[in-house]
């Protein structure tokens, strides 16, 4: 079977596990504005908050495990792992935590650090970066986290693109529709399927062919069938 499955996920999966979303009002987001702690050139003029607010976000997730969604994922992945594919919007490690592989994180990654001269690659997992973490071990750059901040290229969209090229059936999970559009994506697929809490003035639910507005981890075992129908079948 030469079609993918192309599973693409954003901060709505993560949120029953416990980790806030970017709009959240109790979120680590809440108490600073975007553009000192998450756009470009942030780290010219604010780098000293701009890494501290990371290591925040780093202690945040470490306690934080998968939920039934990340695992079910991870189980139809390794169980299809030429078929499936997995992209996520999410920087946490939630997928890696469930044992899902070749995750593509189109944003970043928290647990991995970037020289900004060389661009080498640091996972430091938990640590904070201000404790022992300056300056690359390779050419003595200046280090940063590796997240993709706003203004910034984006590099794994191009992957992402290549891949949509061969998809039979998009599904996305837990994403606005306001950092991608995925609405314009579901041309690329033959079949598709929405999964978000509610619904989303930014994605157009006839676009899809199946639409669930419930939780994720709800969800997802109405998910796991029609992939399965899918790949059974070819179609849902």
């Amino acid at each position: 079977m030469d079609e993918k499955i192309i599973i693409l996920t954003g901060a709505g999966i993560s949120k029953p596990s416990g980790i806030s979303t970017f709009r959240d009002s109790d979120g680590l987001w809440e108490k600073h504005k975007i553009e000192d702690i998450c756009s470009a050139g942030c780290l010219d003029t604010n780098y000293e908050a701009t890494i501290n607010f990371y290591d925040q976000r780093r202690i945040d997730i470490k306690d934080k495990e998968p939920n039934i969604a990340h695992k079910t994922i991870a189980k139809l992945k390794n169980k299809y792992p030429n078929q499936i594919e997995v992209i996520t919007q999410n920087v946490d490690d939630l997928f890696e935590k469930a044992n899902c592989k070749d995750i593509l994180h189109l944003h970043g990654y928290l647990p991995h650090i970037k020289c900004m001269s060389c661009e080498d690659i640091q996972n430091i997992a938990y640590k904070q970066q201000k404790e022992g973490f300056s300056k690359c071990k390779k050419c003595g750059g200046k280090l940063r986290p590796d997240i993709v901040f706003f203004g910034e290229m984006a590099p794994n969209y191009e992957k992402m693109y290549k891949l949509l090229e061969k998809c039979g059936l998009l599904v996305v999970i837990g994403t606005s529709g306001y950092v991608i559009d995925v609405s314009f994506l579901t041309q690329y697929a033959d079949f598709t399927i929405l999964n978000n809490f509610e619904a989303s003035e930014a994605i157009i639910e006839e676009c899809f062919h199946k639409v669930y507005y419930e939780c994720a981890t709800i969800a997802i075992e109405k998910i796991e069938q029609d992939i399965e129908n899918f790949i059974s079948n070819k179609t849902i």
